[in-house]
């Protein structure tokens, strides 16, 4: 069997492309919601981890150990077998809650560290000048935590879209398990998993892509408004 003739088999063969979509939408699927829930939930963690009340920071910083040092298939066997393991829950929704508690613990410490690194300076004179404590967040330290915590910010999406390679233990059939029943039904161990690698690298480098079309869209505005 020719190269041809084994991607014919493994792409085209028995409309195997539209099993590899659908498996591909649920990894997308699961990712996109895991992050939106987990940048709302890190931004509220962020906040009790910043607060000066000690209960509230305490809860916080024992919320981000536990999260961010538990392996993620592990909470998601937990979660799935065990603390919803009668509630009815789709596998699925499972799974996005699973990466959301884990995404919302990297993001409240990423969060955190880039509100340690502002510049206090810009702040204290913006206040000086008569700014209120809310234009002043939004004007002069949020700016710059956005530009700080963006490259970590980057990373976190890419490292949970490869996270989610898990998913097939809890019976959802998502990328990696396509690519894995595409391998072992064709026979073509080999082929298959590169071609499975590729796709994940597109997915990741399509993060990076947005990310960088968003800074050349921002670029020209700021160059049109001078």
């Amino acid at each position: 069997m020719n190269f041809v003739d084994k991607l014919n088999v493994i792409l085209i063969k028995g409309d195997a492309w539209k099993t590899i979509l659908r498996g591909l939408w649920v990894t997308v699927e699961i990712s996109s919601l895991a992050l939106f829930l987990g940048t709302v939930l890190g931004i509220m963690i962020c906040l009790l981890r910043t607060r000066k009340n000690p209960v509230a920071k305490g809860i916080a910083s024992v919320y981000i150990a536990i999260l961010r040092g538990t392996p993620v298939l592990m909470l998601l066997l937990l979660l799935y077998y065990g603390v919803f393991a009668h509630a009815g829950l789709p596998p699925v929704m499972v799974a996005v809650f699973t990466f959301a508690l884990n995404v919302s613990a990297h993001v409240a410490e990423l969060l955190r560290s880039a509100l340690e690194a502002a510049d206090k300076g810009q702040a204290e004179a913006a206040r000086t000048l008569g700014f209120s404590a809310g234009k002043t967040f939004f004007l002069i330290t949020m700016p710059q935590v956005l530009r700080i915590a963006k490259p970590v910010y980057q990373s976190t999406i890419v490292n949970l879209i490869q996270w989610t390679s898990v998913v097939g233990y809890v019976t959802i059939t998502d990328l990696t398990r396509v690519i894995n029943n595409t391998a072992s039904r064709t026979m073509q161990p080999l082929l298959t998993i590169i071609i499975g690698m590729l796709i994940y690298l597109a997915l990741s480098y399509s993060v990076f892509g947005l990310f960088a079309l968003s800074d050349k869209i921002k670029a020209r505005k700021r160059r049109a408004d001078v």
